[in-house]
């Protein structure tokens, strides 16, 4: 088995804002698993939020190189349980690996990954394309050169966000989600979600800081609309506690670990009764084909990653007006170009 660390820099198409970050290129990780026959591909982004940078993946991955290039392994989980102890402070590491683990498996296999797993692809959630915070004009402009029939609207400006939504409501008919990353307070929630509900809105996504857990357990509660975690749903150890704050989680592979907790965790929302969602770090095409290998399992998903940059290093799953395609080859369908 031979380790290999591919790391790019992914151009957006245009700068990309949220509350607490904005960025015109993303660092990405590519890791693939070579093993003299077939590759295996996954991928991780940096994150400065999470203070995950590239060189300390490609330093922690390194390190384990003489374990990864000769560990005794047939599946992805097992992979995973080896190097867990290692990786455990570098969760963004450890999810390139077991998606380029899932992925060679699969490939071994003669199977997409999804087929391995048992799952069925025949009915699976649309993805919606994410309009990032900027300027009413900006973000209006944004919506249009993409024409989809869901987006996610990036909001937590407080006052502003209802009107530009009124705005954004004029020119599509589109169903809308709106995450405000911890933006707003629980009163701000409440009183703006009747509206929300008018403007076409499905649900919201982290509208208070993560440790606002009295201001969650208020919105659990009393919203009219489903409150979906993100922040405030990380590792596994993290869905339980959700379940009696919020109505769903949005699970994030970098931030979890990879497909293989992924997988877990989907499963116990379940037991919840939360609904599940998994979301990008916009990935190029490696990671965003890992997420669709989820698609059957979910509720939701947010896996425009590709579709936001305009460099992309690899090929996968292709979309059609928010349907996903999945790629004809075996794994999880990724490859890298060149």
């Amino acid at each position: 088995m031979e380790l290999l660390l591919h790391r790019f820099d992914l151009r957006l198409r245009h700068t990309f804002t949220i509350a607490h970050d904005s960025r015109d290129v993303q660092e990405t990780l590519i890791v693939e698993l070579r093993d003299g026959r077939l590759s295996g591909f996954g991928e991780a982004t940096a994150n400065n939020y999470y203070g995950i940078t590239i060189d300390r993946m490609i330093a922690d991955l390194g390190q384990l190189r003489p374990l990864i290039e000769s560990a005794n392994w047939t599946t992805a989980e097992a992979l995973w349980d080896q190097v867990h102890d290692a990786l455990k402070t570098n969760p963004f590491a450890q999810c390139a690996l077991d998606e380029a683990a899932h992925d060679l498996v699969a490939k071994r296999a003669g199977q997409p990954l999804y087929a391995q797993w048992g799952l069925d692809p025949s009915r699976i959630p649309l993805t919606n394309f994410t309009i990032g915070l900027d300027t009413p004009e900006v973000m209006l402009s944004k919506m249009q050169e993409m024409p989809w029939p869901l987006y996610k609207i990036k909001l937590g400006r407080g006052d502003d966000d209802l009107a530009l939504l009124r705005l954004l409501r004029q020119h599509t008919d589109a169903t809308f989600r709106v995450d405000a990353n911890c933006g707003w307070t629980a009163g701000q929630t409440l009183a703006y979600a009747p509206e929300l509900i008018e403007l076409g809105v499905e649900f919201i996504e982290q509208p208070l800081p993560a440790a606002d857990w009295a201001g969650m357990k208020l919105l659990r509660v009393n919203s009219p609309l489903p409150i979906i975690a993100d922040e405030s749903c990380i590792v596994e150890t993290d869905v339980a506690r959700c379940a009696d704050y919020f109505h769903g989680i949005n699970i994030k592979l970098t931030k979890c670990g990879g497909l293989t907790p992924a997988r877990r965790m989907v499963a116990e929302a379940r037991q919840h009764g939360l609904s599940v969602m998994v979301g990008c770090m916009t990935e190029s095409s490696v990671g965003i084909s890992a997420i669709a290998q989820l698609l059957p399992l979910l509720d939701y998903v947010d896996m425009d990653g590709s579709l936001l940059i305009n460099n992309d290093p690899a090929i996968g799953v292709t979309f059609d007006f928010g349907q996903v395609r999945y790629a004809a080859e075996n794994g999880t369908g990724a490859a890298l170009l060149g």
